[in-house]
C-alpha cells in the first residue's frame, strides 16, 4: 500500500482548547460540528503510536473544519474538535473502551460491549482508518481518563451547553454533524445523511437536504452505511424540537487525491453546506 503523505502541521506542545466560532451575523439556531478533523499531534501523544504520523492521518476528516467555516457568516454556530481522532475519538461515548488495550481491568461503568469496540473504534482507537494498530503495547487506564477528561469532556459540555442556550433562546435546535468519507467506487453516494433511522431529527429536515444536495448534482443516500454516532443519537431529540444529523462527504469531492489539501471542488462543497445551511433554517422557521 502506498503511503499517504504527511503534508505539514503546524508542530505544537499541547493540544488546543476545541474552537468555537460564533455567528457573524443575526444568530439562528443552527449548530455545526466537527469532531473529526483535529491535527494537533502533539509529540507527547505522537511518543505512544507505532505508526508514523502519514499512517495516523489517514483517519482525519481532514479540512472538513474548513468547509463548515463560511457558516457563522450565516448566523449559525461551528464548534471543531482540535485533538486528532486517533487520540480520542469524540462522536463515541466517554468510556467505549476495549478490556484488551489496557494493562488494568476497566471498571464496570465501562462500555465494553459497544460494537463499535469489536471494530477496534472505541473511544480510544486500536486501529488507524487503514487497520494499522495504533500501539505496540497496551495502556494504562490513566491514560484514558486523562485524554477523556482533557479532551472529549470539555469538548462535549461546549456542545451540550451550546445546544442548550440555542434551544432556550429560538425554542429549537438543529445540529449538524459534519464528517467525511472515502469512496471506493464511482457510483458510491456522495454524501450521506443520517437519522439514526428516522430517530434524531424531524423527517422534514432530511427531505430539504436530499433535495439541496439534488440540486446540486450530487447523490445522495439515508443512513447506509453510517446513521450516525454518539452526537446524533445522544444530542438529537426531535420530541424537544432538537434536531440532529450526520452528513459524511465523500473525500474526493473536495480533496486533492493522495493528499490532504483541498481540491478543485472545495469551494463547491463549501458552497453545499451553506445552502444546506439556509434552507434548513427556511424549513425551520417555516
Amino acid at each position: 500500500m502506498r503511503p499517504l503523505p504527511q503534508d505539514t502541521i503546524a508542530p505544537l506542545t499541547e493540544v488546543r482548547p476545541p474552537r468555537l466560532l460564533p455567528p457573524a451575523a443575526r444568530p439562528v439556531p443552527v449548530l455545526i460540528t466537527s469532531p473529526h478533523s483535529g491535527t494537533d499531534y502533539i509529540p507527547d501523544l505522537l511518543a505512544q503510536t507505532r505508526l508514523p504520523l502519514a499512517r495516523l492521518r489517514a483517519s482525519e476528516d481532514s479540512l472538513v473544519d474548513q468547509l463548515v467555516a463560511g457558516a457563522p457568516q450565516l448566523g449559525a454556530t461551528v464548534l471543531c474538535a482540535n485533538i486528532p481522532r486517533v487520540f480520542c475519538d469524540l462522536n463515541r461515548g466517554p468510556w467505549e473502551l476495549d478490556p484488551a488495550m489496557f494493562v488494568e481491568t476497566l471498571p464496570g461503568y465501562c462500555d465494553t460491549a459497544s460494537p463499535r469496540i469489536g471494530q477496534g473504534y472505541g473511544t480510544i482507537a486500536r486501529f488507524a482508518a487503514a487497520g494499522d494498530h495504533i500501539y505496540g503495547h497496551r495502556l494504562r487506564f490513566s491514560e484514558a481518563q486523562h485524554r477523556i477528561a482533557a479532551y472529549w469532556q470539555p469538548f462535549h459540555h461546549t456542545l451540550r451547553v451550546t445546544i442548550e442556550s440555542l434551544q432556550a433562546r429560538f425554542g429549537a435546535c438543529l445540529l449538524l454533524d459534519c464528517h467525511s468519507m472515502p469512496r471506493s467506487h464511482a457510483t458510491d453516494p456522495d454524501l450521506v445523511f443520517g437519522d439514526a433511522f428516522g430517530t434524531s431529527a424531524a423527517p422534514a429536515l432530511l427531505r430539504v437536504a436530499e433535495s439541496v444536495a439534488a440540486e446540486a448534482g450530487l447523490r445522495t443516500i439515508r443512513n447506509q452505511p453510517y446513521a450516525g454516532g454518539y452526537i446524533t443519537r445522544h444530542y438529537g431529540r426531535p420530541e424537544a424540537n432538537i434536531h440532529a444529523i450526520q452528513i459524511e462527504i465523500a473525500r474526493p469531492l473536495y480533496l486533492q487525491r493522495g493528499t490532504y489539501q483541498a481540491g478543485r471542488g472545495f469551494s463547491r462543497i463549501r458552497s453545499l453546506i451553506e445552502a444546506l445551511v439556509a434552507r434548513m433554517i427556511a424549513e425551520m422557521r417555516a
